[in-house]
């Protein structure tokens, strides 16, 4: 009894450690979730033109993507928490300078400065998380994003709100203040680091002799470019359709919130041999969800839309980084989500800079041929499904 009392502030401790790290991808998804709500208000705001917009959403994705690859697998050689901190620090003084910023160029600096911060934490999220659940590696990665999800189902709610009465600063100053309080949780972690010598060619070397590493990659590339598409383009469509800030945030809020929903539902599917129908089903949602976004402006529609896309979503983010979890050697992890995530930034920069000035049956072409390039990726990594992870 008195060894179970004291190790109660123990783990007390390493649960408030979690939190800190799952809120630092909370702040991570908020941040895709609310600038889009965003979009119409800066332009506004700042008088930007579309090709100015696209660099506003596109800036920060583009940073993320390099420098995703320094976080990883500077995480693997100098410790993913001593990493993971200064990227929190890097994400905070980001977002500072977007609330401060009055013009475009000031603007793009704090996204690319977030952008920075973003890239060096973000892969080590699900590093930590699974080496302090080694057991239910998939359980804990699928809670997170439903955790991140639900956060993010209701930020649109508010965020429309807060924006009308404080303006679009307002809501990089909420990211620089929950960037700082993850950054103090999540110092409490006490998990012994785990270094290794500095061998990227290497370790490069390695990833690329894995050819299914390459073709999760891939899904990742074509699903994540469509979802940020939709992003980006959703709540401009609803906006030249005379929604107000609140209704857009109200379908931002639908996508997000089946977007935690399903992955609930999903959390004890994907340690098991369902991850390959899981993964099959994200880009058949995805692009039924564009079908009715794009070729409609009918509020239930609208509706399903959201709700679609959201469970594509759920169905592609969680299961594919398990998928790589799977696949890659313990030794590999730091950078192989790097590269997980790299592939899914750059995947959304490619698909916004080639469809956002496309008529809406064009985009619709393009995420279709997008989606059919993602259910060939699982097809030929069907045998990857019933697997346990690579622990060499």
């Amino acid at each position: 009894m008195n060894e179970q009392i004291s190790k109660a502030p123990g783990r007390l401790v390493s649960n408030l450690a979690i939190v800190g790290i799952i809120l630092a991808s909370v702040v991570f998804v908020l941040e895709m979730t609310l600038v889009p709500l965003l979009l119409s208000t800066m332009q506004g705001d700042l008088q930007l033109t579309t090709a100015q917009l696209v660099w506003v959403f596109n800036s920060y994705s583009f940073a993320v993507a390099v420098f995703v690859l320094i976080g990883g697998w500077g995480g693997d050689i100098l410790g993913a928490r001593r990493v993971f901190g200064i990227g929190i620090i890097v994400f905070c003084l980001g977002a500072a300078v977007s609330a401060a910023s009055g013009s475009f160029s000031a603007l793009i600096a704090g996204r690319i400065i977030q952008g920075i911060g973003g890239g060096l934490f973000s892969p080590l999220v699900p590093v930590l998380l699974t080496r302090a659940m080694p057991d239910k590696p998939g359980k804990i990665l699928i809670i997170w994003g439903s955790i991140a999800g639900y956060f993010a189902a209701f930020a649109p709610l508010l965020g429309g709100k807060l924006v009308e009465a404080a303006g679009w600063h307002a809501i990089f100053a909420l990211f620089a203040a929950l960037a700082g309080a993850s950054l103090l949780l999540s110092s409490l972690l006490f998990m012994p680091e785990e270094k290794r010598e500095l061998t990227l060619k290497r370790d490069v070397l390695a990833l690329c002799r894995l050819p299914k590493l390459w073709l999760t990659f891939g899904y990742v590339f074509c699903t994540y470019g469509c979802i940020t598409f939709f992003l980006f383009d959703f709540p401009l469509l609803l906006g030249e359709a005379h929604y107000t800030a609140k209704a857009i945030g109200l379908f931002l809020a639908v996508m997000w919130f089946s977007f935690a929903a399903f992955s609930t539902v999903l959390r004890n599917s994907v340690d098991g041999e369902k991850l390959g129908l899981i993964m099959f089903a994200a880009p058949v949602l995805i692009a039924s969800g564009f079908v009715l976004a794009l070729l409609t402006e009918h509020a239930f529609a609208l509706f399903l839309a959201g709700v679609a896309v959201g469970a594509g979503f759920a169905c592609s983010n969680a299961p594919s980084t398990q998928l790589v979890l799977r696949i890659v050697p313990d030794s590999l992890r730091g950078i192989a989500t790097s590269f997980d995530i790299t592939f899914a930034r750059i995947g959304g920069v490619v698909v916004v800079a080639a469809l956002a000035k496309v008529a809406p049956s064009g985009a619709v072409i393009g995420v279709i041929c997008m989606a059919l390039i993602a259910v060939a990726c699982v097809f030929l990594l069907r045998g990857e499904f019933s697997q346990g992870p690579d622990k060499t």
